[in-house]
């Protein structure tokens, strides 16, 4: 091998590595982004009225409360029909019927606050899905990269040693042919 391919072998290996390592660093720069966003939004506290919110909606759609609630509507109304000489909500119940009104009409708004507030959980969800993909997407076409470069930089490499052999082979020649 020659002095002057060796040379021209280091400089391509050289500009080869120098082409991977911006690669590299463009795509380390990009992750580093999209973790920094990721931990946004997982890292945010709701306020301690959302927290509420979330627990009683938690609560109220549960069989817990379903059960908890038929049990205290039988109570009320056996106390009132049977068990009390002179009942405090006789018969159609006024007061009970007033009790679940007004657990209804403040139950409703806050399920809507608690799903309002896991909606926009789940539209952040789907933008950092989106963000991940797309990041996947970008890895890709990287490793894409990463590869002609290495194909096109082997081939290179591959024609210079191919030159350098036929070179080698020409000086063999005309070496034999002196003798």
């Amino acid at each position: 091998m020659t002095k002057k391919s060796r040379i021209n072998f280091f400089d391509t290996e050289l500009e080869q590595l120098e082409k991977l390592t911006r690669i590299v660093h463009t795509a380390v720069e990009e992750e580093k982004l999209l973790s920094e966003k990721l931990l946004e939004f997982e890292e945010a506290n709701p306020a301690f009225i959302s927290r509420l919110a979330d627990r009683i909606a938690l609560f109220g759609g549960s069989w817990k409360f379903i059960l908890g609630f038929l049990a205290f509507m039988v109570v009320w109304i056996s106390v009132n029909v049977w068990m009390l000489k002179g009942p405090f909500d006789p018969y159609p119940f006024i007061l009970l019927n007033l009790l679940l009104s007004t657990i209804a009409a403040l139950q409703a708004p806050i399920i809507m606050m608690s799903q309002n507030r896991k909606e926009e959980k789940d539209r952040q969800r789907s933008v950092n899905d989106y963000m991940i993909n797309l990041k996947a997407e970008i890895e890709v076409r990287n490793l894409h990269e990463k590869l002609d470069l290495l194909m096109t930089e082997q081939m290179k490499t591959m024609f210079e040693i191919q030159k350098t052999q036929m070179e080698l082979m020409e000086e063999i020649k005309v070496t034999l042919g002196k003798r």
